[in-house]
């Protein structure tokens, strides 16, 4: 039988509540889910890559079918080479998905064999994205119900 994989890819920078949420309930229904870490060098990151991947393991390490990798190729590319079957995106608002549905069109065309599954947060996730918590704490702001304590203190470290 074949092993369920899918691929959740993101810059998670950071990695939030919301995150950690689709994480969570998508390891309940694939064998392994990588979460695929981007290295988009057109986009400034906040966080280095060693950062990300180091801090999502970490809050992550009660989930036992969870892999965190970086890549840099076409995701396509990625899911091939990982074997995966699936790319999970997750939908906050309907305004996520005209861009989801067009990335889901075009990563289709590119490699048929893959499927994209949406999934949406859960309802006190909805909000949250790593662009806003990255602004609130910029300013000062509150961010521990955003994200994890670990990814908090990081977060401050940096900044």
């Amino acid at each position: 039988m074949t092993k369920r994989i899918a691929i959740y890819p993101g810059s998670f920078d950071p990695i939030t509540n919301g995150h950690i949420d689709l994480i969570k309930r998508a390891s309940k229904l694939f064998d392994e889910v990588i979460i695929g870490i981007t290295q988009n060098s057109k986009k400034f990151a906040f966080l280095s890559i060693e950062d990300r991947i180091s801090i999502a393991g970490k809050t992550l390490s009660n989930v036992r079918n969870i892999k965190v990798m970086s890549f840099n190729t076409l995701l396509v590319d990625f899911a091939k080479a990982q074997n995966a079957q699936v790319i999970l995106r997750g939908l906050r608002a309907v305004s996520d998905f005209e861009y989801e549905f067009q990335l889901s069109g075009m990563n289709k065309h590119l490699n048929p064999e893959i499927e994209t599954l949406f999934m949406t947060p859960a309802e006190q996730y909805a909000n949250i994205s790593s662009s806003l918590v990255r602004e609130i704490l910029s300013l000062g702001g509150d961010i521990s119900h955003f994200v994890p304590k670990s990814v908090e203190t990081l977060l401050k470290q940096r900044l």
